[in-house]
């Protein structure tokens, strides 16, 4: 088995590939203003192209598994890695919002089965006992993004335009691309993998849990990060200036739990999972009572992005869960992310068309991330009724 040292290079290939797939995600959001002044479009119009990226990762995370199942794991990632690059590089020429909503759409279209199988590349090149940590390193491609690939974008951005900003995206999954062709290990898929075998996935109980706990727990921290802009200029009164250091801020918390937690929930899985949980829960309840405070708020959204490492603790779940079907359940992992992606900003937006202003939004992350605390409490229920049953 691979050793810690020979393990790193094919961690830090795999987290490259996970950087620019973060930067390309949360930097859209940030490069919009530009795109709408462009393409002459509305605020709202433009929010579309967010929409269509998370679209197509739903839609090609389950499709593209299963049509691979009987690809070995290597070649698969560079060919996902390659769609992706080739999607952002047409969004950069995208002549009009039409193409670049189909473009945004293609280069989603590789997200989830990217993770998905970088999840397990990187649990296999490790002792079993470090799986969750290697499976966190890899998502620190994603969360330091938050902290240095989304800036640099929205400075192109507004120095060269937008187009540069995915043109540097294309750019840094074509590195990620070479270094996985270096450093991944090559392997070739099992003799008896196929489409059906991978379906498998879907007949089990504990994988819909698994999947469930992500797609509503997480959606709390996407109802505060969502408005987290608006709070602070709105209710905070921070200055313009200051408000990308608190986003750097939620971004350093998120790189901070996926650097430490997974190291708990390699000795303890779900008892992690449940307490990350919790925590999301009391930071997100903190949040309408600190927004006042810009150094508490601060502080809060730091202890908020802690929560992101619910992600790799829930993909090592699945790994546990998934039997012989790892492919698509890990896969299906990104695709209930993203449903909390939609999921917490639909539902805190609700809250603020009530009237109940920015600060419920704190409220409504919380009460999201109870739910998925519930869910996982049948989770926890299940899986003792079944080892029982056995």
């Amino acid at each position: 088995m691979t050793q810690k040292l020979g393990a790193l290079p094919v961690v830090l290939a795999l987290a490259t590939g996970s950087f620019a797939i973060g930067t390309t995600e949360f930097a859209t959001m940030s490069l919009l203003p530009f795109i709408q002044a462009e393409l002459n479009i509305d605020p709202s119009t433009a929010s579309h192209l967010i929409s269509a990226y998370a679209l197509g990762v739903v839609f090609g995370a389950p499709i593209i598994t299963v049509l691979a199942a009987k690809m070995a794991r290597k070649p698969l990632l560079l060919i996902l890695m390659s769609l992706f690059a080739l999607g952002n590089a047409l969004s950069a020429v995208a002549p009009g919002y039409g193409s670049l909503m189909l473009c945004r759409f293609l280069a989603g279209i590789p997200h989830g089965a990217y993770f998905g199988v970088a999840s397990l590349v990187a649990a296999a090149v490790v002792d079993p006992a470090r799986r969750t940590q290697a499976v966190g390193y890899v998502m620190l491609g994603l969360t330091i993004a938050t902290v240095i690939g989304v800036p640099l974008a929205t400075w192109l951005g507004n120095a060269a335009g937008w187009r540069s900003g995915y043109w540097v995206i294309a750019a840094i999954a074509v590195t990620a691309v070479a270094l996985i062709a270096i450093y991944a290990p090559r392997d070739q898929a099992a003799a008896d993998a196929s489409a059906m075998r991978e379906l498998g996935a879907l007949a089990r109980v504990s994988v819909w849990l698994t999947l469930a706990i992500g797609a509503v727990g997480f959606g709390g921290m996407f109802a505060v990060y969502t408005y987290v802009t608006s709070t602070l200029d709105q209710v905070t009164g921070m200055s313009e200036r200051l408000i990308p250091l608190v986003l750097c801020v939620f971004g350093l918390g998120m790189t901070f739990g996926n650097a430490v937690l997974p190291r708990f929930a390699d000795r303890a899985l779900m008892p992690t999972a449940g307490a990350i949980l919790l925590w999301s829960a009391i930071a997100l309840a903190c949040f309408p009572f600190v927004a006042d405070n810009p150094w508490l708020i601060a502080l809060d959204v730091f202890c908020i992005g802690i929560g992101g490492a619910l992600g790799p603790v829930l993909q090592t779940r699945l790994m546990d869960v998934a039997g012989d079907a790892q492919n698509l359940a890990a896969a299906l992992n990104h695709v209930a992310f993203n449903m909390a992606n939609a999921l917490g900003p639909w539902v805190a937006g609700l809250a603020l068309a009530a009237g109940l202003g920015l600060r419920s939004t704190g409220a409504v992350g919380s009460l999201l991330a109870l739910g998925g605390l519930a869910i996982w409490a049948v989770a926890i229920s299940h899986a003792r009724w079944a080892a029982n049953r056995a």
